[in-house]
């Protein structure tokens, strides 16, 4: 099951109470559902959840059951009863006897109950989420561009900040920051996928972390041994020309330890010295052994 499946088998489990609510949520549905006109209501989808609380949700918010369902990969629920229709369309507020001009009748969303009922409606028949383990990314889908609108005047007046899009003649409002997705999963009713988000948020940013402590640790490793390497070469040419037992004791000390402990760093070569010295000092003493071998 996908993430979006188990969000909306979350939301599915809220109980159907009051028929304010219902209303809202059925508005919600058809608003952004595949097919609502005047003369026929098509709703499709893969949610088995979704698919029983249809049922109960439209007799409920309208006192009218579906005349067909048809089950299989998909289930497909529709209503093309006149007089079901007329009673569905006055419910909402539009007038049957005119040509529909769909949009958000804020009528039936003066409750704060009824405002998330409809969005819960609107994410179920129009929305998705994505896998948070992937990217973030939310968003309701809807054919009717002034519904969409309307939908995002009222988030905003929520507290919510979607983003507004056009894809393939569908008006998408949507969420990319992992913040907002969680707040509207748990506004929506699904608190549980709201903390999956979270969760995945928090691993992501983990091994990110530990991503940038390995990266740098690698890149300081291979300075060390680029450093390291060039030390030695050094110190080889200086044996080759027979100067380096010429050097000063402290010079030479540093020498042999170089060569004996090629993947110290500096702070370790400094600790084999006895007394030990600084890192700064063994810096200076190789930096020296290098020029010289330069020179």
């Amino acid at each position: 099951m996908s993430f979006s499946s188990q969000a909306k088998k979350e939301i599915c489990k809220d109980p159907i109470s009051r028929r304010c609510c219902a209303l809202a949520e059925a508005c919600g549905v058809l608003l952004y559902c595949n097919t609502f006109t005047h003369t026929q209501i098509r709703l499709v989808t893969e949610s088995e959840d979704l698919a029983q609380r249809l049922p109960r949700l439209f007799y409920k918010a309208f006192r009218v059951d579906f005349d067909e369902i048809q089950a299989g990969s998909k289930y497909a629920f529709s209503i093309t009863a006149r007089q079901k229709l007329e009673q569905i369309l006055q419910a909402v507020g539009y007038s049957p006897e005119d040509s529909i001009t769909l949009h958000v009748n804020y009528a039936l969303l003066e409750k704060e109950c009824c405002q998330a009922a409809f969005l819960r409606g609107a994410f179920l028949a129009g929305g998705s989420v994505t896998d948070p383990e992937k990217r973030y990314h939310l968003e309701l889908a809807t054919a009717h561009f002034k519904v969409s609108r309307e939908t995002h005047s009222l988030l905003l007046d929520l507290g919510f900040a979607p983003k507004q899009t056009m894809r393939n003649g569908s008006s998408i409002l949507y969420f990319k920051q992992s913040d907002a997705i969680e707040d509207v999963l748990a506004y929506l009713g699904a608190p549980v996928a709201a903390m999956g988000v979270m969760e995945a948020k928090i691993e992501k940013d983990m091994k990110n972390k530990i991503n940038r402590i390995v990266n740098c640790d690698n890149a300081n490793t291979s300075k060390v041994v680029e450093a390291a390497q060039a030390q030695i070469a050094a110190i080889r040419a200086l044996e080759r020309q027979g100067r380096l037992q010429e050097l000063p004791e402290k010079l030479r000390q540093t020498a042999h330890l170089r060569m004996d402990n090629p993947e110290a760093n500096l702070q370790e070569l400094g600790e084999l010295f006895s007394p030990p010295v600084s890192k700064s000092a063994v810096n200076h003493r190789l930096r020296k052994l290098v020029e010289l071998a330069n020179n």
